[in-house]
């Protein structure tokens, strides 16, 4: 176990190497830069803002300055926003992205598995095709379509909830359903699926044959059994929360990380673009090996077979 966890957590340094030079050779190959974005800025105080950013120095030195800075959790000043750094950005969004997913993760899990579990006990009926029918449509419909459409309907024609901004827990039930509905839905799917497939086992027909109802059998037996294909997803899953706030913390008014990335595109705050993209990658990386290690609690036989393949 010690060596897998080391395995892993050297395999998850390097490819945070990767991605930060990545965006750093991006971010050197796209043309212009923030100060002529608005208007046209003298020479001079042009080139002293190269100078005091550093931007007049070779690539390698600005590389090895930036690479030094992750190391240090120094991500650097905004180019955009005066006296701001990219970190005290960090910590001051991610903590309401971070609520507004977790949020919607939990949503998406608990009632994803629930209308997967309930599809797969009236398999071929009529509450099994209903629920399908809801995890097509959200499947279908992008987050930032729904976000509108939730926006509309529940915000404005009925006024159930806010609109728009953030503050209490009110505020952040619309931009959770917005992000919950597309995995909710493949989380739905996949449960089902497997519920059904686990459902035809000798070891669930002999538990039918005691005289266990439904529901005993899938919590007590099944459900086990089927969340293995539910945690391989859940890395994905946390990309497609955090890839998809993007636009609906834009959509919603929010003051997150993700308004921060887009705001700092259309600016072209480089510093912050690369602080956010790798402060994102190091959560999803991070997601990923977590989800490798409920590998083995969840079905003890994968160190089994490592063990065989090693021998």
């Amino acid at each position: 176990m010690i060596k897998f966890l080391i395995k892993k957590i050297v395999i998850l340094l390097i490819s945070l190497f990767m991605v930060a030079s990545l965006t750093f050779a991006l971010m050197q190959m796209i043309p212009g830069d923030p100060f002529t974005q608005e208007k046209a800025v003298p020479e001079e105080i042009l080139k002293a803002m190269y100078h005091h950013y550093g931007l007049d120095q070779p690539w390698y030195v600005q590389y090895g300055r930036y690479i030094k800075g992750l190391v240090t959790f120094d991500l650097g000043p905004s180019f955009k926003y005066q006296g701001r750094t990219v970190t005290e950005i960090i910590r001051e969004g991610f903590p309401v992205s971070m609520t507004l997913g977790l949020e919607a993760l939990f949503i998406s899990i608990f009632f994803g598995m629930g209308l997967g579990c309930i599809a797969s006990l009236y398999h071929l009926k009529w509450q099994d095709h209903f629920t399908m029918v809801l995890a097509v449509i959200g499947i279908s419909v992008p987050s930032f379509i729904l976000a509108t459409f939730l926006q509309y309907l529940i915000g404005m024609k009925f006024d159930f909830l806010p609109v728009a901004r953030w503050g209490t827990f009110k505020h952040s039930i619309l931009p959770a359903l917005s992000l919950a509905a597309l995995p909710m839905a493949f989380i739905a799917r996949l449960t089902r699926s497997n519920m059904v497939e686990i459902m035809q086992q000798d070891y669930i027909q002999t538990a039918r044959s005691k005289g266990l109802n439904g529901f005993q059998i899938v919590f007590r037996h099944a459900l086990r059994n089927a969340l293995l294909p539910i945690v391989t997803y859940l890395g994905p899953l946390t990309t497609a929360i955090l890839t998809g706030s993007f636009a609906v913390e834009k959509i919603f008014g929010i003051p997150g990380l993700g308004q921060w990335f887009v705001m700092s595109i259309t600016n072209r705050d480089y510093t912050v673009i690369m602080g956010t993209t790798v402060f994102y990658s190091a959560i999803l990386m991070t997601c990923i090996f977590l989800v490798d290690i409920l590998y083995c609690f969840i079905d003890p036989r994968i160190q089994l077979i490592n063990k065989k393949i090693r021998t």
